[in-house]
């Protein structure tokens, strides 16, 4: 079977389902910025391997993939957007696809030319030889940048969480689109060392190239099967208002920017502490910053500031601290013999393995089981 037998079923499979995820995401509910982009980009996909289709069986449409230069900057809106539900759509965001305007045009005035149907005479010296080099500068460099400025998007994004929730959930986290961004640059990556071994040493057989047919066939039933299944954060994701912006002469600037006094810092964080103690809200699995401030009376951002300068912990360490004592407190209790240990963790509120035995092998230096022999010992 010859690479265009191979490669032809694979786009039509890769239109289908692109086709359809797009309308499936189109017609998800609430219909927000992060779908509308979401949905662009699956139709983008599922129009570029048209493209390559009737490129490949039919006519010249273009004479070198330029839809490429829309996925960096669709990834990063996205991602931007579903961590900051905020934030507005601006008009300057057209401004990251300068390069896919500037590509495209060059690419149908030049159709006609076979600039890159060969690889091996990619350095061969004639009028093209330049717009070969930036075109691929260009590719690698947008590729590059823009999956380096969406995962540190998500990295701040999930320090940000551990101010609002005391939980771990992958759909908040949004973990899966950490790892899929990371494949997608990896398989970008790949193809570009591929081309380069093409260019200089021809030893690769075939067209690197139609591998990327097979990358975004993946990455197009991977983002939308993902984007369908990623709920609204917006409940947990919420801009700190502070209630008043005054500030009195003489208070420490930490607290100047907030209006929260010293001594009324002194007072939330001994609340807090009373709460936490003789309420035990930390039972509760789902805990959120919100629902804290609700029980306590103390606003949120208060709660937070409060948690960070005075307590020197995010909310995520503080509540889960009480759930490691609380853990340590049923292990020592006769009456929870019989229980696992990880039916004591989900009792004490945690909702993950691996955040309840990281926590507590970091507070007491010792691994759960380990612990719990060490209290049956003595």
């Amino acid at each position: 079977m010859s690479v265009m037998d191979f490669i032809e079923p694979v786009l039509y499979i890769g239109i289908t389902q692109s086709f359809f995820a797009g309308l499936l995401i189109a017609t998800k509910k609430p219909y927000g910025t992060p779908q509308k982009i979401m949905t662009a980009w699956v139709f983008l996909f599922c129009i570029e391997m048209i493209f390559a289709l009737i490129n490949r069986t039919m006519l010249d449409v273009y004479s070198f993939p330029f839809i490429t230069f829309t996925y960096g900057p669709l990834l990063y809106l996205y991602i931007r957007h579903m961590t900051k539900p905020r934030l507005r759509f601006s008009p300057w965001n057209a401004l990251h696809f300068i390069p896919f305007l500037v590509f495209f045009a060059v690419s149908v005035i030049f159709r006609e030319e076979p600039l890159f149907d060969d690889l091996r005479g990619f350095f061969v010296i004639d009028r093209f030889i330049p717009l070969r080099i930036v075109y691929s500068v260009c590719f690698f460099l947008s590729i590059t940048a823009y999956s380096i400025l969406s995962f540190m998007e998500i990295r701040k994004h999930q320090h940000r969480l551990q101010d609002e929730i005391s939980f771990t959930s992958g759909r908040l986290t949004l973990n899966w689109l950490k790892i899929i961004s990371i494949t997608f640059y990896t398989g970008y990556f790949v193809i570009f060392i591929l081309g380069g071994i093409k260019i200089l040493g021809g030893i690769f057989p075939g067209d690197p190239y139609v591998l990327t047919f097979v990358f975004i066939a993946f990455f197009s039933f991977a983002y939308s099967f993902y984007a369908i299944r990623q709920p609204e954060i917006l409940q947990f994701i919420e801009e700190k208002r502070p209630d008043n912006n005054n500030s009195e002469p003489g208070e420490p600037e930490k607290y100047a920017r907030s209006g929260l006094r010293e001594e009324q810092a002194e007072e939330y964080l001994a609340r807090l502490i009373t709460h936490m103690e003789e309420e035990k809200p930390y039972l509760n699995g789902d805990l959120t910053i919100s629902d804290l401030s609700r029980r306590t009376g103390i606003p949120r951002h208060y709660i937070t500031e409060i948690l960070n300068e005075k307590h020197g912990r995010n909310f995520f360490s503080f509540v889960n601290e009480y759930r490691i004592r609380e853990v340590m407190t049923r292990i020592k209790d006769p009456k929870y013999n019989h229980y696992t240990l990880l039916a004591i963790a989900f009792d004490s509120g945690f909702n993950s393995k691996s955040t309840f035995n990281t926590f507590f092998k970091a507070y007491t230096g010792k691994t759960p089981s380990a612990y719990r022999k060490d209290m049956e010992m003595n």
